[in-house]
């Protein structure tokens, strides 16, 4: 037998090294520790230094926070079990005598990377109702709202990756005896969970995106606002605009790479999740749940490196490039009228 086929019955473990696992763990682990550090330092930073209106920045860093926390639970979930079976040197299945740990492996795995996917959509949600409807927004929601919607992703999530337990979908043993998850190649009574999975996936991928075109969209007539009446307002009144493109872009920056992040953790696996069958080869399935457990070990580190000065300088090179230059012909002011006619024409 070899590493494509199916090691849903296998009691030890056929391949590999503790090594690479504990590695991924000790990089998730201490990634998220420090960016959830230097988001805290960020936070009593700004608010030593908050003037005003300061609500879209907690209710966003509520759902950073949150998001960071979900990645370092990941982690914590499912590496040490990883670690203990090439430790022990029996499959996940055969842990502990049962298959307690391999079904919650499983339900680790789908839970963490659906809620994961859903605190990006509220984040990508936040910033487009922050900027396109700003009365609704400083209105209608607050910080209170955050932790109603963290309550209502968890509580869903869930659910919905309880369902196995009851007999709606099935958990199942990957090779080579260190993974479980969602069946990808089930059939007839099994196939609809698996679909649901993959097309939740796909429908909050889209709504981020169109979120984030959104929040692009708004910002750029933000800036052109603050470009046409830069030369008729003094420079103390565009100041407080200038901050606000500069912490949006900030936030959108921070918000994109996240998701391009967790696509590509997350496309191969809805994409085995639609053409996997009996036939299919096993070794693309386990290339798409490694590349899945990748997403919480990159997401503190985006967050570490695009953590300010970086998006500033980005936002500054690109007012440079938006910010309209002076024409050619513009007459200097000492030539005479008849003088700029003549050049004119």
């Amino acid at each position: 037998m070899n590493i494509s086929e199916h090691c849903e019955g296998e009691q030890w473990v056929r391949e590999g090294s503790p090594t690479t696992s504990a590695l991924m763990f000790s990089a998730g682990v201490l990634g998220n520790a420090v960016a959830l550090v230097l988001l805290e330092v960020r936070r009593r930073r700004r608010k030593q230094s908050a003037r005003g209106n300061s609500s879209s920045c907690n209710l966003f860093q509520v759902l950073l926070t949150s998001l960071l926390v979900t990645d370092l639970l990941g982690t914590c979930s499912v590496s040490p079990l990883v670690i203990a079976a090439y430790a022990r040197n029996e499959s996940l299945s055969a842990l502990g005598g049962s298959q307690v740990a391999c079904q919650y492996f499983g339900f680790a795995m789908t839970f963490f990377s659906l809620v994961t996917l859903a605190l990006l959509l509220c984040m990508a949600l936040e910033r487009c109702l922050s900027i396109a409807v700003p009365y609704f927004y400083e209105r209608r929601l607050s910080v209170r709202c955050g932790y109603l919607a963290l309550a209502l992703v968890y509580l869903s999530g869930a659910l919905f990756c309880l369902a196995p337990f009851f007999g709606f979908g099935e958990y199942v043993q990957y090779c080579p005896g260190t993974w479980c998850f969602v069946d990808m190649s089930a059939q007839q009574e099994h196939n609809v969970y698996k679909n649901l999975y993959a097309s939740f996936l796909l429908v909050m991928i889209a709504c981020i995106v169109l979120c984030n075109v959104c929040v692009i969209y708004h910002l750029v007539l933000m800036y052109r606002r603050c470009e046409l009446h830069r030369g008729s307002a003094r420079r103390f009144r565009t100041s407080a605009p200038t901050r606000s493109l500069s912490e949006e872009l900030e936030h959108l920056v921070l918000l994109a790479f996240m998701t391009i992040t967790f696509l590509i953790c997350s496309l191969p696996l809805v994409i085995c999740l639609y053409i996997s069958s009996p036939r299919t080869n096993r070794s693309l399935d386990l290339t798409a749940l490694l590349l899945l457990s990748m997403n919480p070990i990159l997401d503190p580190w985006v967050f570490i490196l695009l953590s300010p000065p970086v998006p500033r300088l980005l936002w500054e090179a690109m007012c440079k490039v938006l910010r309209p230059r002076p024409l050619d012909n513009k007459v200097p002011l000492s030539v005479s009228p008849q003088t700029a006619i003549e050049l004119q024409t």
